[in-house]
């Protein structure tokens, strides 16, 4: 057992070794690699995954041409790359020398999340951060603790993610709520792109009955009712190598024994979850999604969303359908981990539940005096968090890429 320990601590001192080289060496290079305008390097949350808005804006430049004007890069961790990217697009392994040497001279960067620390942005390049979500939970600087994997300081994560603010250039806001919060939360002053989320375009452009049955189609799902589940990661839910844990503390096996009749449930897992759950018992039931998948995709297949404080309640509002509020921890989430930027309970445009049981009876119910009910929060909700979404967030996104003049 001491060899073993012996031998990961030293790969990991080797790992470390090299990094420093390569991260020396980009640091060298980096004032004398001129800046190529017409390059654009995408990655979503931090190579991780082929999704979200960095996805939206890339896939209309393919279907524009524009990825035959501008050299496109994409960042992924190992094993994270699709087997194929539309358009020209090239494919680079995130953490090797490239990937710093794309970053040193792409004129213009899209990313959903923050970079490491080590990136340094020139004055030349265009940085836009299109960010993941519009906050229920509270961001950044106006955290009051911070209890997440390799991070307990609250003053070295606030100095660390304001240091990291101000390399952006531009900020993508989804509605004036998040327009409003950002700048404070991110510290953030530079140039705000009130223009809705790209990834939400799909809503507009394929919500129609055709659509959505070939979606499921692709996506392996049943001729059944679809409830899409899709809760959020918890900042202290994580195991001793620190990978984000799934605790949703949910009785999927009583969900099936009262439901199986008319649904199944899709499972979608925050990105940062890793861990790997065990279905077992639950085939033809629980279809399971990782971070891989597209969730606008989702969204468009399911008949109704289950969530509790992600913001996915934002752009599922979008199609008008059901939503459910699985909030089994609601005390501690809002009065010690993170703490709310509105009245949740008041505002929430559906059922809010805290046992399996509760859920599964807000289900039966919705449609009769539950849905009649929400219509009206509903409506509000919609009208709050929409002010922005017309469907062509992605050419405004473009807009910015193609008048782009470096300095």
């Amino acid at each position: 057992m001491a060899q073993e320990r012996g031998i990961v601590c030293l790969k990991r001192l080797a790992k470390a070794a090299v990094k420093a080289v390569m991260v020396g060496g980009y640091r060298i290079l980096l004032p004398v690699l001129p800046v190529q305008k017409d390059m654009v390097v995408f990655d979503s949350s931090i190579g991780l995954n082929y999704t979200g808005n960095p996805r939206a804006v890339y896939e209309r430049m393919v279907e524009r041409g524009l990825d035959r004007r501008f050299r496109c890069i994409w960042l992924f961790q190992k094993g994270k790359a699709p087997k194929k990217l539309p358009g020209t697009a090239k494919i680079v392994r995130y953490g090797r020398f490239l990937h710093l040497y794309y970053m040193a001279v792409a004129g213009v960067w899209v990313f959903d999340s923050r970079q490491p620390k080590f990136i340094r942005k020139k004055k030349n390049q265009l940085y836009i951060q299109t960010w993941h979500g519009t906050p229920l939970k509270k961001l950044a600087l106006d955290m009051e603790a911070v209890s997440m994997s390799g991070s307990h300081d609250i003053r070295q994560y606030r100095k660390e993610f304001a240091d990291n603010t101000k390399t952006w250039d531009c900020l993508i806001a989804q509605n004036v709520f998040s327009a409003r919060i950002f700048p404070r939360c991110f510290a953030f002053s530079k140039k705000m792109l009130c223009i809705g989320y790209p990834r939400n375009d799909v809503l507009f452009a394929r919500n129609h009955p055709q659509d959505r049955k070939a979606i499921r189609q692709e996506l392996g799902l049943p001729d059944k009712k679809i409830l899409l589940y899709a809760p959020t990661w918890r900042d202290d839910e994580y195991d001793p190598d620190g990978v984000y844990q799934f605790r949703p503390s949910l009785d999927f096996a009583r969900l099936r024994e009262a439901l199986e009749k008319d649904y199944v449930i899709a499972v979608k897992y925050h990105y940062l979850v890793g861990d790997r759950i065990d279905w077992s018992g639950l085939e033809d039931f629980v279809y399971p999604f990782n971070a891989q998948a597209e969730i606008s995709s989702l969204y468009l297949a399911a008949d109704a969303l289950i969530t509790d404080y992600s913001s996915v309640m934002f752009d599922y509002s979008l199609l008008h359908r059901p939503m459910y509020f699985y909030t089994y921890d609601l005390e501690k989430y809002r009065d010690e981990l993170r703490g709310f930027y509105f009245d949740f309970l008041a505002e929430a445009p559906g059922p809010i539940s805290l046992t399996t049981e509760e859920l599964i009876r807000d289900i039966r119910q919705y449609g009769t005096e539950i849905g009649e009910e929400f219509q009206e929060k509903t409506q509000a909700f919609y009208e709050k968090f929409h002010t922005y979404e017309t469907g062509t967030a992605s050419d405004k996104v473009i807009e910015e890429i193609e008048s782009w003049q470096p300095r």
